[in-house]
């Protein structure tokens, strides 16, 4: 059993530890994702999940431990320095998309400049993507036109451009109404029925309810159990 999880691993981490300054914000953290699962982290505010998607992101360097991540060994220690994760997509809970830029633009500048693509091939892949989220005919607009549902949207439209297998899913519905929160969780559902392996760090019941996921819980920065809907939800009251 444990071969198989190893051969289809497309996380792993060992004894891994971040701090900011003097604050230990990640504790020897042990953990193994595979292929096609679907992973949510929850625990209270402050309790190291958006630390830890960043980390798998490469947006935050870690100071100990081992990661592998989609086939990359990850530098750690106090030299590391921040570096994107081949093959990872990460959706923020903030809109990190450029405000001074229309919605293709935002798209097309990270397959230009990372994915060495033309402007042709790249405008096509955005436009592919964006039409996947039902956002195409917004691509001339630019970020503050859009309601916070639709900058959701083309955020994972502009992960999806990069083709990622693992994505990661800071709280994806913190600032939507229950309509959108629905359409964003069936999002989610059909990336997972494609084969991606989804991670999401959410206080959302309704969302956990609707992926179903192997759900990792964490407080003060570790991972101190795991659980699922069936075990960790009783009439809508967790235990």
């Amino acid at each position: 059993m444990a071969e198989a999880a190893a051969v289809t691993a497309v996380i792993s981490l060992a004894g891994v530890n971040k701090w900011f300054a003097d604050f230990h914000v990640l504790r020897d953290i042990d953990l193994v994702v595979t292929r096609g699962e679907r992973v949510v982290f929850w625990g209270p505010s402050g309790s190291g999940k958006t630390t830890l998607l960043r980390a798998l992101a490469g947006i935050e360097p870690v100071q100990s431990g081992t990661m592998v991540i989609a086939g990359t060994m990850k530098a750690v220690g106090a030299l590391a320095a921040p570096a994107p994760t081949p093959g990872v997509g990460m959706v923020f809970q903030i809109s990190a998309l450029f405000l001074n830029l229309c919605v293709l633009d935002n798209l097309t500048i990270g397959l230009r400049h990372v994915r060495k693509l033309s402007k042709g091939e790249a405008e096509a892949v955005a436009l592919d993507n964006l039409a996947r989220m039902q956002m195409a005919t917004f691509a001339s607009r630019y970020p503050g036109q859009l309601s916070g549902g639709q900058q959701q949207r083309v955020e994972i439209a502009r992960a999806l451009c990069m083709d990622p297998q693992i994505m990661l899913f800071d709280e994806p519905t913190a600032a939507l109404d229950p309509e959108l929160k629905h359409e964003v969780g069936e999002t989610l559902l059909r990336l997972a029925d494609e084969g991606r392996t989804i991670v999401v760090a959410t206080h959302e019941e309704a969302l956990v309810h609707a992926l179903a996921p192997r759900m990792v819980l964490m407080a003060d920065g570790a991972i101190v159990g795991e659980s699922d809907v069936k075990r960790h939800f009783v009439r809508g009251v967790v235990q």
